[in-house]
């Protein structure tokens, strides 16, 4: 009996940005993307792997104060321009002057949580 070894799409994922790459997912057929990683499209189809731009351009936004001496920061939903959406953060100075409709490009940052795409002001 063989054993068919999957490798979970996260795993790929994480292991492409510890490697420095900034990889979503893609129907070859429509060119639909799709973040997060996932396993297969909605309507059952294999999704290839391809290298995102790391441009995008800023959705939605919030900014959280937590309690002091911490520092405020944002959240943020970027609309990658290759049609994707994803969470994330957009590191500035000031959080609170990140605004929608703002272009953004992606960079790969060591965080306390391992690799993690971050967006700066374009």
């Amino acid at each position: 009996m063989t054993q068919c070894s999957v490798v979970p799409p996260e795993t790929h994922w994480r292991a492409a940005l510890a490697d420095g790459r900034f990889l979503i997912q893609r129907d070859p057929v429509d060119g639909t993307t799709y973040f997060p990683p996932r396993l297969a499209g909605p309507k059952g189809q294999s999704l290839e792997w391809v290298e995102a731009s790391g441009l995008g351009t800023v959705y939605a936004v919030s900014v959280i104060y937590p309690k002091p001496p911490q520092q405020p920061y944002n959240v943020v939903l970027v609309d990658l321009e290759e049609g994707a959406r994803m969470m994330s953060r957009v590191e500035s100075e000031r959080p609170e002057d990140i605004a929608i409709g703002d272009p953004v490009r992606a960079r790969i940052a060591a965080t306390d949580d391992g690799m993690q795409i971050v967006f700066h002001p374009a």
